[in-house]
């Protein structure tokens, strides 16, 4: 007489693994042309790193300090006269010469109130060693003629470092010299202190200190500030600054629009300067400005309106404009993953439901040995998007039915998943590619139904008592 054990009649489930799927050749290759190309476009802009900036002054002051003889002039009442008053454009490139030589391009044009100019310059600077370099510059200009200057700058200490700058600005009026000096220390870890000392055409010495952390900002001018920033990566400013010419109160607000774009708004108010609004946009290594002047006077309608006005405005664009185009870019993008996927999904599904096969009987092996002793047992599992938001009703759910691979996967009556993508176990594939996924999981352990609701990276342990389904629901 035979006797047969367990062991004889269904497979060593002991000597199964859980183990993420490797990526195909096609796969790494395509990965690695995606890393070349970023990896070429940062070097470009490395190389070269250009900078700009776009200021353009508004002056709307007869939007507020109107009075009754500009009225009495304007036939019909008129519209308010708003005007550009000024403008200023700037941008600058580098280009390495060698691994301590640097040429560095800059142009510049301004104008205000019809009167304008404009100037060119080239620098070379040049790395002397590892604690300081040198600078030669060369310009010229329409309004201020040619001009010849030498910087340098050199660490002193670890914490000291100093910079010096002479220049010979030439104009119909002969040749005017000039120079600067600055002696900077790090007084601790957030503090800087700086001594400057001018001669020449702006003549001059001063001192100060300047303190910087994520939640404040001091300067020796008594300038303070706080910033205040939400998940959102929106941050509220306020500062106070007093001097012999009178004070300023500034209360703004930046935010993040998209990846590469800062837009932010600030609010000026001072005696005798009045009431402005300052526009800041932030695109990558380019900047806009627009600094608005409302009302010489201190107008409470002025500064209601410059309150009120931007955020209204911005409210406007989010939802009108720049949501509906990042949804729409959203679904463009996603549509061209599944285009340039969609053979390679309908690959890896065939894989997958051939790993299925193979492992429905290593999976009827372990639920026969998981039912007598009342072990862990899958019942129902569901992987992909799930549409359970009322207002998505009509999008339709992307899933897989992945009971019999996970049920694999058990031993000892444990699941353990680690926090790497689901889509890369054995008998997974990704039905929705670019958008979120979950493991739904219905399990009974013991005799008792559990259910768990875990996202795609999120590391799952089954069974836990907090699964279990009350009885009454």
């Amino acid at each position: 007489m035979v006797h047969l054990s367990h062991t004889d009649v269904f497979p060593d489930v002991s000597l199964l693994q859980v183990v993420e799927r490797r990526r195909t050749p096609a796969e790494i290759r395509e990965e690695y042309e995606r890393l070349q190309k970023e990896r070429e476009e940062r070097r470009l802009q490395q190389r070269t790193n250009p900078k700009g900036t776009i200021s353009v002054g508004i002056d709307a002051t007869d939007l507020f300090d109107r009075y009754e003889e500009d009225f009495e002039e304007m036939n019909g009442g008129g519209l308010p006269h708003v005007e550009i008053n000024k403008m200023h454009i700037s941008q600058s490139i580098e280009a390495p010469l060698t691994t301590k030589d640097t040429a560095i391009l800059s142009g510049s044009l301004s104008t205000h109130n019809g009167n304008g100019g404009g100037s060119i310059t080239l620098a070379l600077r040049k790395v002397t060693s590892a604690k300081g370099w040198g600078e030669i510059e060369v310009g010229a200009g329409d309004a201020h003629g040619p001009l010849f200057g030498m910087k340098i700058f050199r660490n002193l200490t670890p914490r000291c470092f100093v910079t010096a700058q002479c220049g010979l600005q030439f104009s119909s009026r002969g040749a005017r010299p000039g120079f600067t000096t600055v002696l900077a220390r790090h007084l601790d870890k957030n503090t800087m202190g700086y001594l400057q000392w001018r001669w020449g055409m702006q003549s001059s010495m001063n001192t100060s200190i300047i303190r910087d952390t994520k939640s404040s900002h001091f300067t020796f001018a008594v300038q303070l500030g706080n910033k205040f920033q939400d998940d959102d990566q929106t941050k509220l400013k306020g500062s106070v600054k007093s001097g012999f010419f009178g004070t300023v109160v500034e209360y703004g607000a930046e935010r993040k629009i998209s990846r590469h774009s800062v837009l932010g708004a600030t609010v000026s108010i001072g005696v005798p300067q009045g009431v402005s609004l300052k526009i800041k946009l932030n695109r990558a290594s380019q900047t806009y400005f627009f600094p608005v002047h409302l009302t010489d006077q201190l107008l409470p309608s002025a500064v209601f309106y410059a309150t009120v006005g931007p955020l209204v405005f911005y409210i406007a664009i989010q939802r009108l404009v720049i949501r509906p185009y990042m949804r729409a870019q959203k679904e463009q993008d996603l549509e061209k993953r599944r285009e340039s996927s969609a053979s390679n999904i309908a690959k890896k599904k065939q894989e997958a439901e051939a790993a299925v096969f193979l492992q429905f009987k290593i999976s009827l092996c372990i639920f026969v040995l998981s039912f007598v002793p009342l072990g862990l047992i899958i019942l129902n599992a569901w992987y992909g998007k799930f549409v359970t938001d009322n207002s998505k009703k009509h999008e339709r759910a992307k899933v897989v039915d992945v009971t019999v691979p996970l049920q694999c996967l058990v031993k000892d009556s444990k699941l353990i998943l680690t926090e790497t993508a689901k889509s890369g176990l054995p008998g997974f594939y990704d039905p929705c590619v670019g958008e979120e996924k979950s493991l739904k999981v219905l399990y009974q352990f013991r005799g008792v139904m559990h259910q768990v609701l875990s996202g795609d990276t999120e590391p799952l342990r089954i069974p836990k008592q907090s699964h279990r389904i009350d009885g009454d629901t």
